[in-house]
């Protein structure tokens, strides 16, 4: 089949690699020059298998409330206008049942445990370079409330097979000596030997460079105005996609099927089709320094629980990344949210980098209440999902992919999740 994906990030990408893989013809459009200019650009880079317990659980409407007008806040809530906004949090808040959160983390870590064994093979198959290291992830916390309630969390995904083991203050000092500088704030962490970090920007634009010469057609700096639809009911279909290419010219591409990946802007292109998705913005932040002192940067990839951050080691660089500020699709840097990260990043490695000289970014995560993405299929017969992967777009990336290339060819993947408009 020709086969037309729309978004050209981590996701995107993925899919049409295992699209191509699956012997389509592929071509993916994108609005930006090369791929992996958005959300995918300077994300935490972790592959967080641990990391699945969602933003909605228990304990998060307290936060939330206790953090409601702190510019500095984890997560920062600003109140708009806009029905989707209140509506997402409605929706968050039922979420944040202990019975609702358990079946989201099942099916994350479902999900998250075959994108992390599919990048693997991916890795082995093209030898694409992206800073990767295999030594885990540390979970670390300096509230001992918080350090508490993420037991029974790190018990169920143990459950699930994710071996994320509880350890003491002296155990997590043993594995990262590099957080010496705040020994007697930590009061507990998590370890998961077998999560992985890497640079999510060089391993997209590796593979994308790795599809397009197998064949895979790039359109990037190209606009997607609608989709054309034919058809009703059972019938309906998607025959087309309208674009504007770089010089202004618009044109309606022609395919047996299109792949919707384009994160938070899913959203907008899919609602005239009556198609609504709950999938919210997510602002979140990442401030890259240059590691001056190799002997006193961290050495694997950390979770500051307390202040919502990840750390992770990209050679030469320390990428720390997180926070979320729930505001519309602005990507505006909010300088105080900036000099929070770099204060903190100071305070945990105060000689390891060049503090002066930060490279600071901000992303849309595309947010669904449970943090469970969209992969699937929809009303229409030949329209796919693979969108709403909030925080875990790179963590679900290449498994992602692959079951939306199954699911596209008429196969069922080989993960028990609960995928869009499919009967488990």
């Amino acid at each position: 089949m020709k086969v037309i994906v729309l978004g050209a990030g981590i996701i995107g990408t993925a899919s049409a690699w295992f699209l191509h893989k699956s012997g389509h013809d592929v071509t993916v459009i994108d609005r930006q020059p090369g791929a992996a200019q958005e959300t995918s650009f300077a994300n935490g880079c972790q592959i967080s298998v641990s990391h699945a317990e969602p933003w909605a659980n228990p304990a998060a409407p307290l936060k939330v409330l206790k953090w409601l007008g702190q510019e500095d806040a984890p997560l920062l809530y600003r109140f708009r206008p806009e029905w989707l906004q209140w509506k997402w949090a409605v929706n968050f808040l039922r979420e944040c049942t202990p019975g609702r959160t358990a079946e989201n983390i099942r099916q994350i870590v479902a999900i998250a445990e075959y994108s992390r064994q599919t990048l693997q093979a991916v890795r082995a198959d093209t030898g694409v370079d992206y800073d990767c290291l295999t030594k885990g992830i540390l979970h670390f916390y300096t509230d001992k409330k918080d350090f508490e309630e993420s037991l029974p969390a790190a018990k169920l995904m143990r459950d699930l097979g994710c071996p994320r083991d509880s350890i003491s203050a002296e155990e997590v000092l043993r594995i990262e000596p590099s957080l010496s500088s705040i020994r007697d704030k930590i009061v507990g962490g998590d370890f998961t030997a077998t999560d992985e970090s890497g640079d999510v920007f060089k391993f997209t634009t590796g593979l994308a460079q790795k599809a397009a010469d197998g064949g895979v057609n790039f359109q990037y700096n190209t606009s997607v105005t609608r989709l054309i639809t034919t058809g009703t009911g059972s019938a309906a279909k998607i025959t087309g996609v309208e674009v504007i290419h770089p010089n202004g010219r618009h044109e309606v591409l022609y395919a047996d099927a299109f792949v919707v990946a384009m994160g938070s802007f899913s959203v907008p292109l899919l609602e005239p089709l009556g198609i609504n998705l709950m999938i919210y913005p997510g602002k979140g932040y990442s401030a890259t320094y240059a590691v001056t002192n190799p002997d006193a940067a961290p050495t694997i990839s950390l979770t500051d629980d307390g202040y919502k951050l990840v750390t992770s080691r990209l050679g030469d660089r320390l990428r720390v990344a997180g926070t979320c500020e729930l505001n519309g699709y602005t990507r505006e840097l909010n300088d105080t949210r900036c000099q929070a990260i770099t204060q903190r990043t100071r305070e945990l490695f105060p000689d390891a980098c060049d503090y002066e000289n930060p490279v600071y970014w901000t992303g849309l995560r595309p947010l669904t209440p449970s943090n469970v993405p969209y992969i699937g299929k929809t009303k229409f017969s030949n329209l796919f999902l693979n969108t709403g992967h909030g925080t875990l777009g790179w963590t679900m990336g290449c498994g992602s992919g692959r079951a939306i290339a199954d699911i596209v060819s008429g196969r069922r993947p080989e993960v028990d999740f609960a995928f869009t408009g499919m009967a488990r």
